[in-house]
């Protein structure tokens, strides 16, 4: 416990509390973090918050402050994802609390525990609007965006405050947590033993939720009877760390399995059950699915239309911890309602001896498409095409990460983002963070340097030009940590692609189109790390051993032809100019 004189409260940072010593709410809430086993907050200083991340990085907490709140907040939210405890963002007031939000919503929306704890006004001024600095009601901005807020206003609940905060992030369904603390809270002083006294340490706060026998009983008949099963693994599989009992479930199922884009290396990507390569056939074609983790929303078409074949022709049994999930968008003939680890455990005991796995005629099927894809694929990674497009350059980075399968893959961008997703395999759980649920750009930063700093492993972060650009400054909080990042960027001069003009004719650029050949590496170099300009395969291919084997922060400007993507990457029909040429394509044929 942390104590201090009334004159010096920042003097003294570890000494015993003795009687007559005084604590005060900087040295709580650290007490409080520390006691719950918080080892690392990210942090853009500023009023009210500065002097709080120095006494907390002097109290031994690793303190990473970054260049734009919503890059340490979705660091935050990666390593909640990557720990299974809540990611700790700290910001200052209104502008600061703001652009973290933006990390909390998107940490809540893809289930990943995270608190956001922002500096703010005095409460009765706020309430009176009498224009305090930097004056916002934050407490009732955040309670529609995350699943809990919570406001502190005396010392002595700040321990009952942060553990409410632990639980709420972690319990159930995982998600962000707003945190509160006004400016005149870190400064009240109390007795430094009743503070101590006043701490809580959280107990079990996420245990396990197992499914009723009757429900597993009914998602048994439902499998069993199964001709074309299959599996889909969600982030939320690989999110649980039951890899164990997720193995043994698809394994002793004889199911294929399609991971969705984080449960890619839940079982290796090259496992005989994988069928990721024949995501299209699966998806048609069977008649039950266990989705594991996984929701039916739009990354898979809400569970309906033309992917999902005839309407009414799939039963789904469906695994997740949130009761509210089930029938979201169809019919779930089996729910579990549970953790992932608990209900895979009772499904494989349920089993038993005599399970009977999918018919040959199937397996072979899947598997037969899916050596037919890859050997396709195989010769467009092989080109050495100049400038590159995305499969040579993919090419490059699919052999990087099968050569080092310890190192996490960040990915993030359009084109890049979906090229990356099909064409790189992972081997481990947990080495892939991406755009998540919301599919948005400006994560990549943020995420590299959490998966660095929580992991301590090679990152390589597979980046757009545009995505780059939502969060590029970063690259001097990499260079100012030393961190083990490799980034390349897939430069194609533009969104989606870098050819598009100006319909009008005038001098101004199309909107899709940046400067051309813009010089990227330069940025590193500025900091301190390695800067690579890459126009071959080759190039790039001694660039990235170079940066993953010797762990120097590295920037690969990767030139890819402007001319080699497409509009919205695989979501173009979400671009309503994209519905509108398909619905003219259709009266045309018609």
């Amino acid at each position: 416990m942390s104590t201090a004189t009334a004159e010096t409260i920042d003097a003294d940072f570890g000494g015993a509390s003795a009687p007559g010593a005084l604590t005060d709410g900087f040295h709580l809430l650290i007490d409080a973090l520390k006691l719950n086993g918080v080892e690392t907050i990210y942090n853009v200083p500023g009023i009210p918050i500065t002097d709080l991340g120095r006494y907390a990085q002097g109290e031994g907490i690793r303190v990473l402050s970054f260049r734009h709140e919503q890059s340490a907040g979705y660091a935050a939210a990666a390593a909640g994802f990557l720990t299974k405890k809540p990611g700790i963002c700290m910001t200052v007031s209104a502008p600061g609390f703001l652009n973290g939000l933006t990390a909390l919503a998107h940490a809540n929306t893809n289930c990943w525990p995270m608190i956001l704890i922002s500096g703010s006004s005095e409460r009765e001024i706020v309430d009176l609007m009498q224009g305090d600095y930097e004056e916002m009601d934050q407490l009732a901005i955040a309670k529609p965006l995350c699943k809990a807020a919570y406001r502190i206003l005396h010392a002595q609940d700040i321990g009952i405050g942060v553990a409410r905060a632990i639980r709420s992030a972690v319990s159930g369904r995982p998600g962000g947590v707003y945190l509160d603390i006004p400016a005149s809270l870190l400064g009240q002083t109390m007795d430094a033993i009743e503070g101590e006294r006043s701490l809580v340490k959280v107990i079990d706060p996420s245990p396990a939720q197992i499914p009723g026998p009757d429900a597993v009983a009914r998602a048994i008949d439902v499998l069993k009877d199964a001709e074309k099963p299959l599996i889909i693994l969600g982030k939320g599989a690989a999110y649980a760390q039951a890899d164990d009992e997720v193995r043994a479930l698809v394994e002793k199922s004889g199911f294929p399995f399609l991971p969705m884009s984080m449960a890619k290396g839940l079982l290796p990507d090259d496992h005989p059950q994988c069928a990721a390569a024949a995501r299209s056939l699966v998806l048609k074609e069977a008649d039950v699915v266990l989705m594991v983790g996984a929701r039916l929303n739009w990354l898979l078409s809400h569970g309906k239309g033309r992917q999902w074949g005839e309407p009414g022709s799939k039963k789904f049994v469906q695994i997740d911890i949130e009761p509210r999930e089930m029938d979201s968008n169809v019919e779930i003939a089996a729910p579990l309602v549970g953790d992932v680890g608990s209900c895979a455990k009772a499904l494989v005991e349920a089993m038993g001896d005599d399970w009977r796995k999918p018919s040959g005629a199937w397996t072979v099927a899947v598997s037969s498409k899916v050596q037919g894809n890859v050997e396709k694929m195989a010769s467009r990674l092989q080109n050495n095409s100049t400038p590159m497009d995305y499969y040579a350059a993919l090419g490059v980075l699919k052999q990087a990460i099968k050569e080092r399968p310890d190192a996490v893959l960040v990915n993030e961008g359009a084109n890049a983002l979906d090229f990356a997703r099909s064409v790189i395999d992972l081997y481990k759980p947990r080495k892939r963070i991406d755009v998540g649920t919301w599919g948005i750009m400006g994560v990549g930063m943020g995420n590299a340097i959490a998966a660095a700093v929580e992991t301590g492993n090679r990152v390589l972060a597979v980046e757009g030009d545009s995505a780059f650009g939502f969060a590029g400054m970063e690259v001097e909080t990499i260079c100012r940590y030393n961190l083990p990042v490799c980034i390349v960027i897939f430069n194609n001069n533009g969104i989606y692609r870098g050819d598009d003009v100006n319909r009008s004719g005038g001098a101004d650029p199309a909107t899709t189109v940046f400067v051309e050949d813009s010089r990227y590496e330069k940025m590193m170099e500025a900091f301190g790390g390695a800067g690579v300009y890459a126009t071959t395969p080759d190039e790039l291919s001694r660039a990235v051993s170079e940066a993953m084997d010797s762990g120097r922060p590295t920037l690969i400007n990767a030139v890819i032809d402007p001319a080699a993507g497409k509009e919205s990457g695989n979501i173009g029909s979400l671009n309503p100019q994209s519905v509108v040429a398909e619905m003219r394509a259709k009266a045309r044929q018609t």
